[in-house]
């Protein structure tokens, strides 16, 4: 294998997401530390390092030591703080999910307001025909009181001719 540490060197279909990261971490301590080597540390200390090679050597495996330590305890406080372990659990059902998809998944177009058509339009079409349903029912129930108000006419004029056939035979 060339080394590199690539997703497919390292089984991407067989890890996890929390594994394939834990991975990613560990092959960037790798070359974190290859690229701090002994030889460099020594050549910026060459004066101490000439006078005590065994110190020099000590106080770098410590140096090391403390900084994979801390990068470490810092990305343990990211995965905690950011719930990356249930997050990357979830990705991974949701990757393993869609593997039985026949079509594929939706794709942003790149136009906003083109993407946006798509989800908002089945949304104000169906929020159309509810105002449609309403706005009958409206109409049906103005006709009605229409129908009402009319036949309440019809009575007064009715209880009007009455009331002046009666005013007109008591005079």
């Amino acid at each position: 294998a060339g080394g590199d540490g690539g997703p497919e060197e390292l089984g991407a279909g067989v890890l996890g997401r929390g594994q394939l990261f834990a991975a990613v971490v560990d092959a960037f301590m790798e070359k974190l530390v290859a690229a701090g080597s002994y030889q460099r540390f020594a050549s910026c200390y060459h004066r101490f390092y000439r006078l005590q090679p065994e110190l020099t050597r000590s106080i770098y495996d410590q140096f090391v030591a403390q900084l994979q330590a801390s990068i470490k305890e810092e990305i343990q406080e990211v995965k905690k703080e950011g719930n990356l372990e249930e997050l990357f659990n979830s990705l991974d059902k949701i990757v393993e999910e869609s593997k039985d998809w026949k079509e594929p998944a939706w794709r942003p177009s790149g136009i906003p307001e083109e993407d946006i058509r798509s989800a908002v339009v089945p949304y104000l079409l169906k929020h159309k025909s509810y105002l449609q349903k309403v706005l009958k029912e409206k109409e049906e129930e103005n006709r009605k009181l229409a129908e009402s108000v009319l036949a309440g006419r019809d009575q007064i004029a009715k209880l009007q001719q009455l009331i002046d056939t009666r005013r007109q035979a008591w005079q």
